[in-house]
């Protein structure tokens, strides 16, 4: 099949995802839609809860092993779409729908690069993954896959960078801070304000900047995010509570930062998670440089994307643009889905590992 046949493929089944509500650990119905085509095509496909692969026929234990994944989840539409997010209407260029963008492009455009790399023989194994749970980093997501598959020694991540390696990504820690007070009559002035005893750590948080600043990915971040406290305009408040999101470059790992805020912060603080650290891959790996002598720019992403859950070297590129991405009418180019086909293609094939 020649380039425009896979790219329709490609476009006929992201069509078929787009009007199946695939939210994050609802994605059944989409991972059943996968495991179906898969199954047609002859890749013998297996499946652990909502997340299916396949592996090349030909797979040998002593070539390391290249995994293609991208997610099948969604986030929820957001309230200002104009159209039906589950119609998958193409006007133009443009292929409308919740899913498409992120990353409905990649997804289907790698499982039609897995399909015509897997009858080439290669000098790695070749599997490929379609993901659930991406989007809230579930636990049943690729977390819950990997372990069933081949040891892998890199992956390609479909999400979309406009075609441009994104070598370098951000990591995330979500920390809950909590300040304790003592509720009263606001009109006598009793008790003591929670809100009072945090304003010191919000404004620490707001001010403190990490000194060790990546080049590809800027310095790590902090954010307040979601802010609570109080329950009525009499009552001063005896709780006061503080999200913090943190995005961390590769100069810091998720504890070291926590250590940072619990050592300057006089509330209470807590990580809901340290297992989502900064990615990438080295700049002169074979695929980087692949990727070079194509003309392709590398980056450093600041999203985070299921490669903050893979313990081995990964490359995030795929067809479609990030600033589309949980958005309204959210659209990919179906030129977009076939030009990243042919350059997967000259990226993959041949390539030494």
């Amino acid at each position: 099949m020649k380039k425009e046949g896979y790219t329709q493929e490609a476009v006929q089944l992201l069509r078929q995802l787009i009007a199946t509500p695939r939210v994050s650990r609802d994605e059944h119905a989409a991972a059943d839609i996968m495991e179906k085509w898969m199954d047609n095509a002859g890749m013998s496909p297996r499946r652990e809860g909502n997340n299916v692969w396949a592996v090349a026929p030909d797979y040998d234990d002593s070539r390391p092993t290249l995994l293609l994944n991208a997610h099948i989840d969604t986030v929820k539409p957001v309230a200002t779409w104009t159209r039906d997010p589950h119609s998958p209407d193409i006007d133009g260029d443009r292929l409308y729908g919740i899913g498409s963008n992120d990353c409905g492009g990649g997804l289907t455009t790698l499982l039609m690069v897995f399909d015509r790399l897997r009858h080439t023989r290669q000098h790695y194994n070749l599997a490929y993954l379609a993901s659930a749970e991406e989007e809230v980093s579930g636990a049943n997501g690729v977390s819950r896959a990997l372990p069933l598959l081949p040891p892998i020694h890199l992956a390609v991540v479909g999400e979309p960078t406009g075609m441009q390696p994104a070598v370098a990504e951000k990591g995330l820690m979500v920390v809950d801070m909590v300040a304790h007070g003592k509720s009263g009559h606001a009109a006598r002035g009793e008790g003591v304000n929670a809100i009072y005893k945090m304003l010191d750590d919000l404004r620490w948080v707001r001010d403190y900047r990490f000194e060790r600043v990546s080049d590809l990915l800027g310095p790590t971040l902090m954010s307040v995010t979601v802010l609570q406290a109080g329950t009525q305009h009499n009552v001063v408040p005896d709780r006061c509570t503080a999200v913090i999101d943190v995005r961390t470059n590769e100069h810091y790992g998720n504890e070291e930062v926590f250590d940072i805020i619990r050592s300057h912060v006089h509330s209470e603080v807590k990580a809901r998670s340290f297992r989502l650290r900064s990615s990438g891959i080295a700049l002169d790996h074979p695929i980087v440089q692949r990727c070079l002598d194509m003309g392709m720019t590398p980056f450093g992403s600041p999203t985070l994307s299921d490669q903050a859950l893979m313990p081995f070297a990964s490359l995030k590129l795929g067809p479609g643009q990030s600033a589309r991405s949980h958005s309204a009418d959210e659209y990919i180019l179906v030129s977009e889905m076939g030009d990243a086909f042919e350059k997967y293609l000259k990226i993959l094939d041949g390539l030494r590992l």
